[in-house]
């Protein structure tokens, strides 16, 4: 910003300095000039006085014209040639100065039907005197430029480096930095945004303050449920019926890892939003493993398939929670198999940036043309369901910079993005996994 702001005062200062230095500079040539004529003709009217002081009442010169006077009005270098009338000859010439006069500079003066003055100098004198007025006028013009850069340098820097300042806030508030900035910058408009950020530090704050108070409390009663349906599972794991032990001990399995999921849950929740770098087909290996027995029951097979060292910066609480709704909703109103595949792409809006796609499909029917626009929508259901499990995922997704598609309505075909490791990370091993 800074340099758009000095291009554009600089160009706005020389833009000015050429319209106004241009016709500056020509004026100044022709004004040197005009003074240089103008006291050449002052001088031949000094001659043309003396001249006619002595003529006669007939206007003739009688006892021979007294040149002393104009030698004296005669400039150094010069030439005058005086024509005058006498009583012998009616144009009588007189040559005072130089002989030669190189590159002459002529100004002529009449004095009746017989009489004239023609006076020459040399021009370089004059032409001198233009140079050096130009000069001046171009050192004048150059100087215009410098304190004009000057000023577009002090203007921009004290334009720039405020809007960077509010510009860094809004980013480190951005990034869940709530801490007030005191400084202001004497700029009623960028004062104006610095109050609203406070405002805004305030109240996000508050909000995030509230929400972590409402989750810590969900997930307390949650806990509190689940722990009273383990020690019921617990009790019926005693049974004498073998069969009723094995389900009971799944059930348990099954309450547990619902347990470490409201504890991912809650820990990205307080997190700082660092994405970590995972195996992405390892970290859904978990996933396809929770969910294959309910696969298997309704008779359709669930399979996992892709490039087993595609690597992506993400939270794998995220992703797994992601997928697992993908699963869950192919699971209810999908048909056939479900694969789940993992490959390396290039975005397709930007070729410069690698990344993950992961694609959840199935054989049913898909998604009717009048659901498919809203199927993302918070609370917007075709099945009689909450509405929230979609939406919950693109959530997710979304949190770690990806995105969710649905990439193909019939049959459906939902794909997640991922991006790649950045910089230099090391991927996290996917034996060592946060506990589901």
């Amino acid at each position: 910003m800074r340099r758009r702001i000095l291009q554009s005062t600089l160009g706005v200062v020389i833009l000015t300095a050429l319209l106004l230095g241009v016709p500056l500079i020509y004026t100044a040539w022709l004004w040197v000039e005009d003074l240089t004529r103008s006291d050449l003709q002052h001088r031949l009217d000094r001659m043309a006085g003396e001249i006619i002081a002595q003529e006669g009442e007939d206007g003739i010169v009688d006892d021979g014209l007294n040149t002393d006077p104009l030698v004296l009005l005669t400039p150094k270098d010069g030439r005058l040639v005086v024509i005058y009338p006498t009583a012998a000859e009616n144009s009588s010439r007189v040559d005072i100065g130089v002989q030669n006069v190189a590159s002459p500079l002529v100004e002529s003066l009449a004095m009746g039907s017989s009489g004239s003055l023609r006076l020459e100098v040399p021009s370089e004198t004059m032409r001198t005197q233009q140079r050096q007025a130009v000069g001046a006028v171009g050192i004048l013009v150059l100087i215009s430029i410098v304190v004009g850069t000057a000023v577009a340098v002090l203007t921009a820097k004290r334009l720039a480096d405020p809007l960077s300042d509010v510009a860094n806030r809004a980013a480190r508030l951005a990034e869940g930095d709530f801490r007030p900035d005191p400084r202001r910058h004497a700029i009623a408009e960028l004062d104006r945004v610095s109050d609203v950020l406070d405002a805004a530090t305030v109240e996000i704050a508050g909000r995030l303050q509230r929400e972590h108070m409402l989750v810590a409390d969900v997930s307390h009663q949650l806990r509190s449920r689940l722990t009273a349906v383990r020690l019921r599972l617990d009790e019926l794991s005693g049974h004498s019926d073998a069969a009723v032990v094995v389900e009971a001990e799944e059930a348990m399995a099954q309450v547990d890892r619902l347990t470490a999921a409201i504890d991912d849950l809650v820990r990205s929740s307080r997190s700082s939003g660092e994405e970590e770098q995972v195996y992405v087909v390892r970290e859904l290996g978990t996933v396809l493993a929770d969910w294959e027995r309910p696969f298997d029951e309704v008779g359709r097979k669930l399979q996992l398939s892709g490039d087993a060292e595609a690597v992506a910066s993400t939270t794998g609480s995220r992703l797994r929670e992601a997928v697992s709704v993908l699963v869950d909703n192919a699971l209810v109103h999908g048909a056939g198999t479900c694969t789940v595949s993992v490959r390396s792409i290039a975005d397709a809006e930007s070729t410069r940036e690698a990344m993950v796609c992961v694609e959840v499909a199935d054989e049913g029917e898909g998604v009717s043309n009048d659901l498919a626009p809203h199927i993302f929508d918070r609370g917007f259901s075709g099945a009689g369901s909450t509405g929230v499990g979609l939406a919950l995922a693109r959530a997710l997704i979304e949190a770690d910079g990806g995105r969710l598609e649905l990439r193909r309505r019939r049959p459906a075909l939902f794909a997640v993005f991922l991006p790649t490791v950045r910089g230099n990370a090391v991927p996290r091993v996917g034996g060592v996994r946060e506990p589901r």
